[in-house]
């Protein structure tokens, strides 16, 4: 009965639209003052948990990402991929694809991923006739890739929550990353050739893709000097992260796309996104703290076991939980509350903790671009200046190969295992 008052309870703070982090840490200070322990405790706890080396590397990528899009580094990326493709059939959507891939390998973030490449696909798209939803579902969904093809946020705050290393998190999320990218670039072909709503863009010169290309190098060089960095184990993510920030800032700089005011603007937005993000992981420490001390894990871990007989159940039931609740909270939330409830059944049942990381990341991936607080969805909205209706529509086909993608990591578990187990042990 005190296990369902305490979700009772956070649920109609959530549904009141009380802010996240005020709704897990007042939550959690009244169940620690309701135990009789001394509040001089929920400090200690917050700050702790934001001083963590770790966690740097989440402000340092989303300076990074704000510089590169107020830079407009997203056009010079685009142009270059469209002209290699964009002559296909369904070209510039492959284009939008590609770019969101590359974009999510620096930023870490699916919203400015989206927004990003939004701002330059969706012109260009329309002026060639593509279909107005499908533009804007694929954009949202392609956007999503930010948070799973490293380096990634959530990933960087799951490492964080379960102890679990960030680069072996960073290197299971490459192949559904991957896997994907190539399933929406598949689809976006397959919509365009068998509708014919679109008007393919004339093929570009071999000049026009040597200097289109030219232009993009600096960026896909900054995505490998990141990616490389961490693989070969010479930076840390967080590490990494300060180095993109530099090379991003140099890039801009040196192309004569970053001023004083962009500059302060970058800046500006990452600090908003990153108090809130912080807000949210500490109140999340309080609250956790807290249904520890109640046993609330414990409990539902024991609940689950033994109702339920094999991890596949268990599993499936998981998945169930987290789509309903990406109906009414935004992925880091998700992350942040469910994942210290979770994780105890998960590692009585067996299932390796990576693995769970990225199918975790997987879903809240799909709540990204699933009605009615995807992010996503608002994101291109706001960018495309589009109806949320018209978005949703676009998207409903992304989000059902995201939940095939789901249902075959459990089948395939290799598909997030084999580079971080077996290709790089």
């Amino acid at each position: 009965m005190e296990v369902l008052m305490i979700l009772v309870a956070l649920l109609a703070l959530l549904l009141l639209r009380t802010p996240v982090a005020i709704a897990l840490g007042g939550l959690g200070v009244i169940l620690l003052a309701l135990k009789g322990l001394p509040l001089v405790a929920v400090p200690q706890r917050m700050q702790g948990t934001m001083d963590s080396f770790e966690l740097l590397a989440v402000p340092m990528f989303l300076l990074m990402s704000n510089v590169l899009l107020k830079g407009g580094v997203g056009r010079d990326l685009y142009a270059a991929v469209q002209s290699w493709v964009g002559h296909w059939a369904g070209g510039l959507g492959v284009a939008t694809i590609l770019s969101c891939t590359l974009f999510s390998a620096i930023s870490g973030s699916s919203v400015a991923t989206a927004a990003t490449i939004g701002t330059v696909a969706i012109p260009e798209m329309e002026k060639r006739g593509y279909d107005r939803p499908f533009i804007f579902g694929m954009l949202a969904a392609g956007g999503t890739l930010g948070i799973l093809i490293p380096p990634s946020i959530p990933l960087i705050l799951f490492g964080v929550i379960t102890e679990t290393s960030i680069l072996t998190l960073f290197l299971a999320g490459i192949g559904p990353g991957l896997f994907l990218a190539a399933c929406f670039i598949v689809y976006a072909m397959l919509f365009a050739r068998f509708t014919g709503r679109h008007d393919p863009a004339p093929r570009a010169s071999w000049a026009e893709r040597r200097r289109a290309t030219l232009f993009a190098l600096p960026t896909i060089a900054l995505a490998l000097a990141i990616i490389g960095s961490i693989y070969a184990g010479i930076a840390t993510p967080s590490e990494s992260a300060g180095l993109g920030f530099v090379l991003a800032l140099a890039i801009t700089l040196a192309m004569g796309r970053m001023s004083f005011a962009k500059f302060t603007e970058a800046v500006y937005s990452a600090l908003r996104t990153t108090v809130m993000i912080l807000l949210i992981v500490a109140g999340a420490k309080v609250f956790s703290y807290a249904i520890t001390l109640y046993l609330i894990p414990q409990s539902i871990s024991a609940v689950l076991t033994q109702s339920i007989s094999t991890p596949g159940l268990l599993i499936l039931a998981i998945g169930v939980v987290l789509l309903i609740m990406g109906f009414f909270l935004e992925s880091l939330s998700m992350l942040l509350i469910m994942v210290p409830v979770l994780l105890p059944a998960v590692m009585g049942s067996g299932i390796d903790p990576i693995w769970f990381g990225i199918f975790f990341v997987v879903l809240i991936e799909t709540a990204l671009i699933t009605p009615p607080v995807g992010m996503n969805l608002f994101v291109i909205q706001a960018v495309g200046k589009a109806s949320l209706p018209e978005v949703t529509r676009g998207a409903l086909p992304f989000a059902a190969i995201m939940l095939a993608t789901a249902v075959l990591l459990w089948f395939w578990k290799d598909l997030a295992l084999y580079i971080p187990y077996q290709l790089l042990r």
